[in-house]
């Protein structure tokens, strides 16, 4: 690696850890701050780099700016203001039936030649598979939406802009007000803008407590 090489590395690792350590969840937003399309639609296509099982990438982003919007789905969020005082709401959502995806996926992936016929036939299988249960569904919808929320709101720290994760909210109440299709479940929400209030940093468990070598 050539110095040039070297440096620019060292630059982009300090700018990750600069993001990593001054992303905090904000609860109170600047209000009128319009966060323009272009830079939103920077933030979503970071945030869909996440990974995923078999690559069905199982997030939407349902996003609200409209301020009715916002009031009106905020008693859904138990009355939080953030709701209402962010530049965007976005409700991230997992898809239960990503197996569908992947039936259309594996098939271009064979007919542009990317893979076989029996790599796309074995994949295939293992997804169907693991879709003949719905709890398996719903675990892998959360659990791979979460990696795009989380990857969302450090996009958007990169860009400039505050976020927080909401996960209290009425579950069936979401659905109903926005029309959500039953495909679909309501992982969380974030809250995207600029912070009304100085990032305050939270204590965290020392590694003594986090990390287990090898086994407990």
């Amino acid at each position: 690696m050539n110095q040039n090489n070297t440096s620019n590395f060292e630059n982009a690792e300090e700018v990750i850890e600069k993001i990593l350590r001054e992303r905090h969840a904000t609860k109170e937003y600047k209000t009128n701050v319009i966060i323009p399309e272009e830079t939103l639609n920077e933030i979503f296509e970071l945030a869909a780099t996440a990974p995923s099982a078999w690559n069905l990438q199982h997030w939407r982003f349902l996003v609200i700016q409209n301020q009715e919007q916002k009031d009106r789905i905020k008693p859904i969020a138990f009355g939080q203001q953030q709701i209402s005082d962010a530049s965007a709401v976005v409700v991230i959502l997992g898809d239960l039936e990503a197996n569908r995806t992947g039936r259309e996926m594996y098939n271009r992936l064979y007919e542009s030649e990317f893979i076989s016929e029996a790599v796309r036939d074995i994949l295939l299988s293992q997804i169907e598979r693991g879709y003949q249960s719905p709890q398996f569904a719903r675990d892998e919808a959360n659990k791979n939406a979460a990696l795009a929320a989380m990857q969302l709101m450090l996009a958007a720290k990169s860009k400039g802009y505050d976020s927080g994760p909401i996960g209290g909210f009425n579950p069936a109440g979401l659905p109903e007000a926005l029309n959500i299709p039953g495909r679909f479940v309501p992982v969380m929400i974030v809250t995207l803008g600029v912070s009304a209030t100085p990032a305050r940093s939270t204590t965290r468990f020392s590694l003594n407590e986090l990390v287990i070598h090898e086994s407990f």
